[in-house]
């Protein structure tokens, strides 16, 4: 007679089928802002030993960049090299044409929480320092801060084109990134913390891990949180769409009537 196969042999095969072609696996979590500061002091987390980044991003004032499936962004982060990222989701991994991974700045990644779980694709590309000022001045376009293979890119994974003349700045926010580890985790835990410019604040942590692992990792990610008493968001919604959310509805109210 045959054994039964175990339940979480199981579940482990049935996440690793739906992530085949997939480099890593990323499980996030949302702290709500009331327990932010007593995240920080846990964990000793300051300025002191972040690393510092501003971030904008790039869409119409109704979103139809993020509607469609796609992000562009770009990072001024202290003491490295400026980037721009554009990114698309949901992708079918098998579908992603390997050409891409020859850039150093291709990932094809799944971000899971509790809620589910988006594939994505997404290219960074390096830019030269000054040049992301200057465009959130208005002196240079925000097309300067994407390349042709962003663009491309996105043509390719996404059948999708960006017409940056339509484009406006969603941003800056502040971001405070640390890795640090935990006895009681197994994986590298990441923790980030964005800032609004109207004081609103959203922290999350995070872990990546090998897709072989992800069944594994998302239960074992919950049961550490909630052994340190870490109470999760209940709307874990994500960074981008709490940022994007709140300044496209200020570039809303500041068209004339």
């Amino acid at each position: 007679m045959n054994a039964t196969p175990k339940r979480g042999a199981a579940t482990r095969g049935q996440v690793a089928s739906k992530l085949t072609g997939v480099d890593a696996i990323e499980i996030k979590v949302t702290i709500p802002d009331h327990q932010i500061d007593t995240a920080l002091d846990h964990y000793k987390l300051s300025i002191d030993n972040d690393e510092e980044r501003t971030i904008y991003f790039f869409d119409t004032p109704d979103l139809d960049l993020f509607k469609a499936g796609m992000i562009a962004r770009a990072r001024r982060i202290v003491g490295e090299e400026d980037d721009s990222t554009v990114k698309f989701r949901p992708v079918i991994p098998a579908e992603v044409p390997q050409d891409w991974r020859k850039y150093e700045g291709f990932k094809l990644e799944a971000d899971a929480s509790e809620t589910g779980m988006v594939k994505s694709a997404s290219l960074t590309m390096p830019l030269e320092n000054g040049l992301i000022k200057q465009t959130v001045a208005g002196k240079k376009s925000i097309a300067k801060l994407f390349t042709q293979e962003q663009e491309d890119f996105l043509a390719a994974i996404g059948k999708q084109h960006i017409d940056y003349d339509t484009l406006s700045v969603l941003g800056p926010l502040q971001a405070h990134r640390w890795k640090f580890d935990d006895p009681a985790c197994p994986w590298q835990i990441t923790a980030e913390l964005w800032k609004r410019q109207d004081g609103a604040r959203l922290m999350e942590m995070s872990i990546k891990v090998p897709v072989i692992q992800a069944a594994v990792a998302i239960a074992g990610f919950m049961a550490f949180l909630a052994e340190v008493g870490a109470e999760r968001d209940s709307e874990q919604q994500t960074k981008t769409r709490w940022a994007l959310d709140h300044h496209s509805a200020l570039l809303r109210d500041a068209k004339p009537a």
